[in-house]
């Protein structure tokens, strides 16, 4: 791998003096889907919200891409917050801040409504809103300011399928526009749909990482294999 996107050296996460994270050793190449997968408790969310600056780095370096600007990153967390406003206001916020004109900005954020079915709703209070149209509106506030790394936690684990369906749309959209997807799921159907490359983790550091036809067809480790027929990992 030339130039990455990002490189992580030996990274530890440390909280109440466990280690959460680590050490881990990765670098992620400048385009495509990473998915994150891995049981619960595997350091999936600590290693998304560590390379969005979430989280403190106890030792170890992490490295970004001389022309990445952190920016022009977004999040989107598995259950999204809401501003207690209506959904108009919810995708005009992220633009304002941006200093984008007022008039823009609304125009903007329309066109978002209509494009996540949403165009009846504009005026509702967004925390009324369902599940499924709360994480489509999460999506669309993050993808409105075009970030060049998008990052997101199960965004779809709450979900029906056809939520689910307009999600991954709504993904495969924002990676032919260039956006860089970083993302955790237990879905292992849509990691196969989605993915480019994958990172299976376990007790908080990566035990295999690479294409995701590879990992797929012939994983390398036992933990991996049994993971991907259902059974129990610890």
């Amino acid at each position: 791998m030339a130039h990455p996107l990002v490189s992580l050296q030996a990274v530890r996460v440390r909280k109440r003096g466990q280690i959460l994270l680590g050490p881990v050793d990765l670098a992620l190449p400048q385009t495509g889907v990473t998915i994150l997968l891995g049981p619960n408790g595997a350091g999936k969310t600590t290693l998304l919200r560590t390379l969005h600056g979430l989280e403190r780095v106890a030792s170890g370096q992490i490295a970004w891409a001389q022309d990445h600007s952190l920016d022009a990153q977004a999040f989107v967390f598995q259950t999204p917050v809401m501003m207690r406003r209506s959904v108009l206001a919810n995708l005009v916020y992220p633009q304002r801040l941006a200093g984008i004109p007022k008039s823009h900005a609304e125009a903007e954020a329309k066109d978002w409504a209509h494009r996540i079915g949403l165009q009846d709703q504009v005026q509702q209070s967004a925390p009324r809103l369902s599940g499924g149209e709360k994480q489509k509106l999460a999506l669309a506030r993050a993808l409105i300011r075009a970030p060049h790394v998008l990052f997101l936690d199960e965004p779809c684990a709450s979900l029906d399928g056809a939520a689910t369906r307009e999600i991954e749309t709504l993904l495969t959209d924002a990676h032919t526009q260039s956006t860089r997807i970083i993302m955790s799921t237990h879905n292992i159907g849509q990691a196969r749909r989605l993915a480019s490359d994958v990172v299976f983790m376990l007790d908080g550091k990566v035990l295999e990482y690479g294409p995701a036809t590879t990992f797929f067809e012939a994983p390398k480790t036992p933990q991996a294999r049994a993971f991907l027929q259902g059974d129990i990992v610890e």
